[in-house]
């Protein structure tokens, strides 16, 4: 019971971090205004991490790489203690539970990455239909284009109803139901093998 509750909060907290520093980096990657203040809290939230490793790690172009790379330490971090509270047997050193970690990691960012995405279309539906002019749209317009208007330019006018934030979401998922979750499965077994 104790190593549930353990479980729940080490994958809870890390999870919200981990958001955190994925919003940060999607924000800086579309060019969104940083002057909301859910964007400025991201920031103060993530700073006291992200300022000194962006020292030692330096920017690709136009990508934060130290934020993206805080993100995938804190997912390899979350799965390491979440591994360690479970009772089956485990080699943390063997090369399979290295590996894995490192692949469940990557997989936990893009999970946490394709939730910011669900999360960001759901919103700017629901304020769409109920306040349209609600200062956190233009930052979610900004995260959202790039996936809605492909979809948008596919899809017949429906007479001024926008279906694609519902093709988005179905599509976003079947990726989590059909892709990543299999693929979690094989790493996790295969850790276990390890």
């Amino acid at each position: 019971m104790l190593q549930e509750a353990l479980a729940f909060l080490v994958r809870n907290l890390a999870s919200f971090f981990i958001l955190n520093l994925l919003l940060r980096f999607y924000l800086q990657v579309v060019r969104a205004p940083f002057g909301h203040p859910l964007a400025q809290f991201t920031v103060k939230l993530t700073n006291f991490l992200v300022q000194p490793v962006r020292r030692i790690v330096p920017s690709v172009g136009s990508y934060d790489t130290a934020t993206i790379l805080l993100a995938w330490l804190g997912a390899l971090l979350m799965h390491l203690i979440l591994l360690m509270l479970t009772p089956l047997p485990l080699v943390l050193a063997s090369p399979n539970t290295v590996f894995g970690l490192m692949g469940l990691a990557l997989l936990e960012v893009m999970k946490l990455s394709l939730y910011l995405l669900f999360g960001a279309v759901l919103v700017q539906a629901v304020l769409s239909w109920v306040h349209s002019y609600n200062p956190l749209t233009p930052l979610l317009d900004k995260l959202t284009r790039p996936y809605l208007g492909p979809i948008r330019r596919l899809l017949p006018n429906l007479g001024g109803i926008d279906l694609s934030p519902l093709v988005l979401i179905l599509l976003l998922q079947m990726i989590q139901l059909f892709v990543l979750a299999p693929i979690e499965q094989q790493i996790l077994r295969f850790i276990l093998l390890g």
